[in-house]
């Protein structure tokens, strides 16, 4: 999942994108209002995380438009400590509000279960056939039995099972693997798709990853039967 990170201090914004990183998320940072306006208008986030404080004018300016209709989660992380400010902030529209500094694994716990609650993107665990993956604990396991896969094939993966049946368009998955810093060679979705094939033969997963030339991938929901 992408996930928009609105923080103007270089070290904790380098510090929580490496944490969201190795809990599996692609990251785009951005250290101005204007700049988070502009990379929201251009890619799809499946959540953010907004800093009041920014150089170029306060971040609860900045929720409406980055709520996209309430569609995506955003959780406000500041130094804002007062409770007048943490009610501004849920009642204008945050999904959570986070008071710095946060431990790094209390805030990816609190993304997670913002995903969780009704109306968000994701569901803990997700089964197709013999393969599980639980979003929570990144983990992935085939008729009971773990498989190790890297962030962006596991990504990839999450984003084939929650559109099981349907395509998942190239574009769809590029978005959701790729932040917009990532160094992305032409075939590169292509390799990631290729070694997750290969992780899940060799597992014995009978689920195939099916290549629909010209428009991208998908999982066939007939083999949870």
């Amino acid at each position: 999942m992408r996930v928009l990170l609105i923080e103007d201090h270089p070290p904790l914004a380098e510090a929580i994108g490496d944490a969201l990183r190795r809990g599996g998320f692609a990251v785009d940072h951005a250290s101005r209002a204007a700049d988070a306006s502009e990379m929201a208008a251009l890619a799809e986030y499946g959540l953010v995380i907004l800093d009041l404080n920014l150089p170029d004018g306060d971040g609860m300016q900045l929720l409406p438009a980055l709520r996209d209709g309430g569609r995506v989660p955003v959780i406000v992380m500041t130094a804002r400590d007062q409770l007048r400010d943490r009610l501004a902030g849920l009642d204008g529209g945050a999904d959570d509000y986070v008071v710095k500094p946060v431990e790094m694994p209390e805030l990816i716990a609190r993304c997670r279960a913002v995903l969780r609650r009704p109306g968000g993107r994701s569901d803990t665990i997700l089964r197709l056939g013999p393969l599980e993956l639980d979003t929570a604990a990144r983990s992935v396991r085939v008729a009971g039995g773990p498989l190790a896969l890297g962030r962006r094939e596991m990504t990839v993966l999450e984003h084939l099972m929650r559109a099981a049946g349907r395509v998942a368009p190239r574009r769809a998955l590029e978005e959701a693997v790729y932040g917009f810093d990532d160094e992305v060679g032409p075939n590169a979705l292509e390799a990631s798709v290729s070694r997750l094939r290969r992780a899940l033969a060799a597992a014995g997963c009978p689920v195939p990853i099916v290549t629909v030339r010209g428009v991208g991938w998908m999982l066939p929901r007939d083999d949870a039967r």
